[in-house]
């Protein structure tokens, strides 16, 4: 029986995630505590791993319910930046300290901005506008992607994919059949999503999330063992011919919205007109 078996959710947009028992839905359809804050620079643009590798370098252990974080940067050895224990910050009272250590270290002038969870997800990632909704991804899929390159295991993968819910016992690829035959719907427990796309990939995934190096030859080699590995069950077009997409983006609709998800729900996908037990 296909069950979910994980929930992370990233309670500051690009920083680290956490590993939750269970998660509350809020009311623009995101993940109570992911994404509830996000840095942007003064024109209010992210500061993201698409925007410079120097945010693989802060460790991040947000504490929602206790309205505090604590930053360490894992400093490359030179300069100022290299040096320095972890600092704990309060999000409210602390803002302005907190704002100064991450444009100290990340080289831009930053700001702290707020939001429900999963309010400040990229809109790149959910085509139908809300910015919301969670990310799905089998282990199969994890240990299948892991399995192309030397050094990388399905842990390492996921930091670099960022899912928000991982499902066990389905094979690899699985949650592309949310996409098959014209679009199905996914069973989390008592909750049901709607697929909105699998998701294209931008540089993240080729760095270590841990120090932003760059994986030589990543790219090129996602690229080919995607098209070669490809599932009977996923449409090419469904990728819009982009090979290097993976991880399904899912939409919870607003009457779904009361619900929970926990992990060791069963999980299942069914056609959009029938009951999702498939």
């Amino acid at each position: 029986m296909p069950t979910l078996s994980r929930i992370a959710v990233h309670p500051i947009k690009s920083l680290d995630p956490a590993d939750r028992d269970r998660v509350g839905i809020t009311d623009v359809g995101g993940l109570a505590g992911d994404r509830v804050y996000a840095v942007v620079d003064g024109s209010g643009n992210y500061v993201n791993g698409k925007r410079t590798a120097k945010v693989h370098r802060i460790r991040a252990d947000a504490d929602l319910d206790g309205n505090r974080v604590t930053l360490r940067w894992e400093g490359d050895g030179t300069g100022a930046s290299s040096t320095g224990g972890p600092r704990e910050f309060r999000l409210d009272s602390d803002r302005t300290e907190l704002e100064a250590w991450l444009s100290e270290h990340l080289g831009i002038d930053v700001e702290l901005v707020a939001g429900q969870g999963g309010a400040l997800t990229d809109r790149a990632v959910y085509g139908d506008g809300s910015k919301t909704g969670p990310t799905v991804i089998a282990e199969a899929t994890l240990r299948e992607a892991a399995s192309w390159y030397d050094g990388i295991g399905p842990r390492e993968m996921a930091f670099r994919l960022r899912p928000n819910l991982v499902v066990e016992g389905v094979p690899p690829f699985w949650e592309e059949r949310l996409f098959a035959g014209g679009g199905r719907r996914l069973r989390v427990g008592d909750v049901t999503m709607e697929g909105v796309e699998v998701v294209p990939r931008c540089v993240v995934p080729t760095r270590d999330p841990h120090t932003g190096e760059e994986y030589e030859g990543f790219r090129e080699t996602f690229v080919r063992k995607r098209e070669e590995t490809l599932a009977e069950w996923t449409d090419p077009a469904d990728l819009d011919g982009n090979f290097f997409s993976l991880m399904a983006a899912a939409r919870i609709p607003e009457d779904q919205r009361d619900g929970t998800l926990e992990v060791g729900d069963e999980v299942g996908i069914a056609d959009a007109e029938a009951p999702a037990g498939e």
